[in-house]
Parts: C-alpha cells; sequence; structure tokens
C-alpha cells in the first residue's frame, strides 16, 4: 500500500534533505516534483543547483500549478517527492484561486489514490509572528488549514525542529538523528 508522508518544519531545518533519503529508502524509481517558479537569477541559481543535486536519483517534474494532475500522470514511481506544498499554496493565492478551492485541490492531493509513496515537503509558517499585510495572514491561515488536512491522510508525520527531525507518527514519538539529513 502506498503511504502518503508529510515533513514540515522551518526554513533550513533538514526537511528537503530528509525527505530525499526517505524516498531513497522507497525504491529506485524516483521523482522529484518541483513547486518552485523562478521569477529572478537567484530563483534560477537555487533551482539549477538543486536539479544538478538531484540528476543522478530523481527525474523532476514541474508543477507549480497543477500539482494533483501531475501526480496521475506519474504511475511509473516507487516515491515522488514534493517541495514543496507551500509553494504551491503560494502560486495558486497569487493567482487569484480563493481558499476553497485551493483546499478541494489539497484534500484531493491528500486523498488521491496513488500506486507510489508520496512525501510532501512542506513550510511551518504559524509559529512566527502575525503577518502585517492581509495577503500574509490569508497565506498563514491557509497553510495552517491545509498542513491540517494533510496531516489527517499522513501514514507518516515528521516534524523538523531546532536541528532535528521528530516522528510524530506512526506512534510512539521519536526522535531521528538527522546527521546526513541536514541542509547545508
Amino acid at each position: 500500500m502506498a503511504s502518503l508522508i508529510l515533513i514540515g518544519g522551518g526554513v533550513r531545518s533538514g526537511k528537503s534533505r530528509f525527505a530525499l533519503e526517505v524516498a531513497k529508502q522507497r525504491g529506485t524509481r524516483l521523482a522529484f516534483c518541483a513547486t518552485a517558479q523562478a521569477f529572478d537569477s537567484e530563483m534560477e541559481e537555487r533551482i539549477a543547483a538543486h536539479k544538478e543535486e538531484r540528476a543522478n536519483s530523481f527525474e523532476t517534474i514541474e508543477a507549480p500549478y497543477e500539482l494533483v494532475a501531475a501526480l496521475h500522470s506519474a504511475n511509473n514511481y516507487d516515491a515522488i517527492v514534493v517541495d514543496c506544498l507551500t509553494l504551491w499554496l503560494s502560486n495558486q493565492l497569487l493567482r487569484g484561486d480563493n481558499e476553497a478551492e485551493i483546499l478541494a485541490r489539497v484534500e484531493e492531493l491528500a486523498s488521491m489514490t496513488r500506486t507510489f509513496d508520496l512525501i510532501v515537503v512542506t513550510n511551518e509558517v504559524g509559529m512566527g509572528i502575525v503577518p502585517e499585510s492581509a495577503l500574509g495572514r490569508a497565506f498563514r491561515d491557509l497553510a495552517g488549514r491545509a498542513h491540517q488536512r494533510l496531516a489527517s491522510h499522513a501514514d507518516e508525520l515528521y516534524a523538523a525542529m531546532l536541528g532535528a527531525m521528530i516522528r510524530l507518527r506512526p506512534a510512539p514519538i521519536t526522535l531521528v538523528h538527522q546527521g546526513e539529513f541536514r541542509d547545508a
């Protein structure tokens, strides 16, 4: 049975590196579903570096908007890493989609029938200060609601915090030693 694995945490917490390692443990036919868009040269460089880093192990699928459709078309894999959920949410929000539409897509993502393990990386954005702008608050609230929906479906749930990866599900709660999972 294919698993849904949700990995969340802050920026540079090691969650993406951990997700790639988890995927490698699930098989050899691997894909990386990228939701980022390059709006400037710095982001273009980041994307290129990450593609190069994964080139030998992961096929890249780009899905900044149509994530669910891209995953429905990808049945030839043992595991797919989606990095990241919060960029996918912000892409839709900035496009003008309303919260109900976006959350319906999140529910579709969470409950879709798959032949592969789906590993979703996301940023925890609700533990900081209240955003100054209405758009920032809408994004924070949307991300929190999306996390709740995905977590309710997740077979495995991990949180990156203070340089440590903590497995929340399945029980018992366990510290996963990071070592090679730290981001540079």
